[in-house]
């Protein structure tokens, strides 16, 4: 069995996980644009491919899959999702299967408007947003809105381009001057992420594992500590049923006064998955079972509390 990673980056660990999965019994294969990625030399075998956007990318992906004999591709980029999920009965053509979920969940995951949609109107805590200033003026008029709020690309990921404002003035200079934000909600509260694991198989979440988040850096999670919820845990599995969410997925939620809101959704593994992972919960053993065509049972918050992840830097020395 072979595993083709997408857009590897820094993202050693996940390399290496895979490759213990697999237990010499298949290769992983990672891509990246530059060959100054570590993770590239963790894996069995590395290609290194233009940017995604460039013409012919897809097709230089496929070629890799057919040659390589790949079992399924994934990526841990935010805007490759969508593209592989796209055109996943391409790669299913050459006998490939695309770890991940639908193109229209990727898409709606990506886009963090429609997501808020999504979850007010399917009756989930959420942060208040809005894509015209104009709406959120009159809302803190009426008292129904107020400052601090986050400013922020609608469409974006790794916590690009966000401010935190605390004034009107300061929301007008940014929307002349940029396009595509939105206004969001401040969410005074602990803030928590959830890696998910949903069989591709039978639909089923099988795994899930909740860390509150001490610090945060570039959109990723340096310090955290793992505990569990009963009532976390049925959020949680109410609301990726009710979506259609498939694979590993990673979620940010909120805790604000006791109640949880969720705030959004990468449908990849996340930057602090190594905490679940050296915590007992093992995705990529997951999904080897599903690709050999074996359905996983259910093992909801098998780790322990008070387990803390610190993460700290690594230096690889390689002579090109």
């Amino acid at each position: 069995m072979n595993i083709l990673i997408l857009s590897s980056g820094t993202r050693n660990k996940v390399v290496q996980y895979f490759k213990n999965a697999l237990a010499g019994k298949g290769n992983v294969i990672c891509t990246d644009m530059s060959d100054l990625a570590p993770s590239i030399y963790e894996a069995d075998k590395y290609y290194i491919v233009p940017r995604m956007t460039a013409d012919g990318y897809l097709d230089i992906i496929l070629d890799i899959c057919s040659k390589e004999k790949i079992d399924g591709v994934l990526s841990l980029i935010d805007p490759e999702l969508s593209l592989i999920a796209q055109n996943a009965d391409k790669f299913a053509s050459i006998g490939t299967k695309v770890i991940g979920s639908s193109y229209e969940l990727c898409e709606m995951s990506l886009d963090k408007y429609a997501m808020f949609n999504w979850l007010t109107a399917h009756n989930y805590n959420c942060a208040k947003s809005y894509i015209k200033k104009e709406d959120f003026f009159k809302d803190v008029e009426k008292g129904k809105a107020k400052y601090p709020v986050f400013v922020k690309p609608a469409r974006g990921s790794a916590s690009i381009a966000i401010s935190k404002v605390y004034d009107k003035e300061t929301v007008e200079l940014l929307f002349a001057h940029s396009e595509g934000l939105m206004i969001q909600e401040f969410l005074d509260g602990q803030e928590i992420g959830a890696d998910v694991y949903i069989d591709m198989l039978s639909g089923e979440i099988v795994s899930i594992f909740t860390k509150k988040k001490i610090l945060m850096r570039a959109g990723e999670t340096d310090k955290a500590v793992s505990f569990k919820d009963e009532k976390l845990f049925s959020l949680i599995k109410r609301f990726v049923t009710e979506a259609g969410y498939s694979g590993q997925i990673d979620i940010d939620i909120f805790n604000v006064d006791g109640e949880y809101y969720i705030s959004e959704v990468n449908p990849r593994f996340g930057g602090g998955y190594p905490h679940a992972y050296e915590s007992g919960c093992n995705h990529m053993k997951l999904i080897v079972e599903n690709l050999a065509g074996q359905i996983n049972n259910a093992n909801i918050g098998s780790y322990d509390n008070d387990i803390y992840m610190m993460k700290y830097n690594e230096v690889m020395i390689r002579k090109m």
